[in-house]
């Protein structure tokens, strides 16, 4: 080989390395690639010292629909204790509404961090579901992804609680009287949750679930509050039954270092809804599922 060939050979096996070296270093690492990968890891939030609080009142506008006198008579235990049974969907006292349930639905912390990639660990403490005069108590409720659910019977004859959510398992168990609690948690977020009795079709109830503890259910004045909620932006969302389908709308609100934001929300006529209807109750089943009694 000439010195001249020679020299345009390692001038080309040189080419090749340094080709080879920059494919290399642009390739995307194995695993690391975004497109359907794993999502981007929650940042754990630790409390500063100077959270705010969401304060607001549900008002209803109007005559709300009068309650309608439940027929509890296929079951004598639920007769005797209830004989006056009254659906819930629309609870309004002095035209304030119970039972709305109002959460931190998305935006973000005053440092950037959304409040969907914040995380949050589940309280150690319990949310009880009781079934007590052949309803649920509460009628509506709250809980955390992977917080423990306590679910009782006061009632002196067996119920079997049906869990029917869209991102989560169904769950059917029957739970007869004098039975302990049962327990149960949601891996995944949903708002709202279903909750019915095979034995007793007009038993309903509503479990928000989240990754987050932003969130409150009114009471009986219509009144709610949120607490520990880092300073930021925020949209707040207010869920309400109102009938088979329930209705949410929602605010843009912002909390102040160690201050407090007002929310306040009406249903009702005349009042303009923000979103969409967000479920709708499955028809009870009058016979449990295969494996349960």
């Amino acid at each position: 080989m000439s010195m001249k060939q020679t020299k345009v050979w390692l001038t080309l096996m040189i080419a090749l390395s340094l080709l080879g070296l920059a494919s290399a270093c642009s390739k995307t690492p194995e695993g690391n690639s975004n497109e359907g990968g794993p999502a981007t890891p929650s940042k754990h939030y630790t409390a500063k010292g100077n959270e705010g609080s969401i304060t607001g009142t549900i008002s209803y506008n109007g005559t709300p629909p009068a309650p309608k006198k439940i027929d509890t008579s296929a079951d004598p235990v639920c007769g005797q204790k209830s004989p006056n049974l009254s659906t819930e969907d629309n609870v309004v006292t002095n035209g304030k509404l119970e039972y709305a349930f109002v959460y931190i639905k998305d935006g973000a912390m005053s440092d950037g961090t959304k409040i969907g990639e914040a995380g949050f660990d589940a309280p150690s403490d319990t949310v009880t579901l009781d079934q007590n005069g052949c309803h649920y108590k509460p009628h509506v409720l709250g809980a955390m992804v992977n917080q423990k659910l306590n679910i009782t019977n006061s009632d002196p004859t067996q119920h079997n609680i049906h869990f029917t959510p869209k991102n989560n398992p169904d769950w059917n168990q029957s739970q007869p009287n004098g039975a302990p609690p049962l327990t149960h948690s949601f891996a995944r977020s949903e708002v709202l949750v279903p909750v019915k009795c095979n034995q007793h079709p007009w038993m309903k109830a509503y479990v928000g679930v989240l990754k987050h503890p932003f969130f409150a259910v009114s009471a009986e004045d219509g009144t709610f509050t949120i607490k520990g909620v880092p300073p930021g932006t925020y949209t707040v969302a207010a869920w309400h039954e109102g009938g088979a389908t329930g209705t949410e709308k929602t605010m843009s609100v912002t909390v102040p270092a160690s201050g407090s934001a007002k929310a306040d929300f009406a249903f009702g006529e005349g009042a303009t809804a923000a979103g969409a209807p967000s479920l709708q109750m499955m028809p009870a089943i009058e016979v449990p599922v295969a494996g349960h009694h």
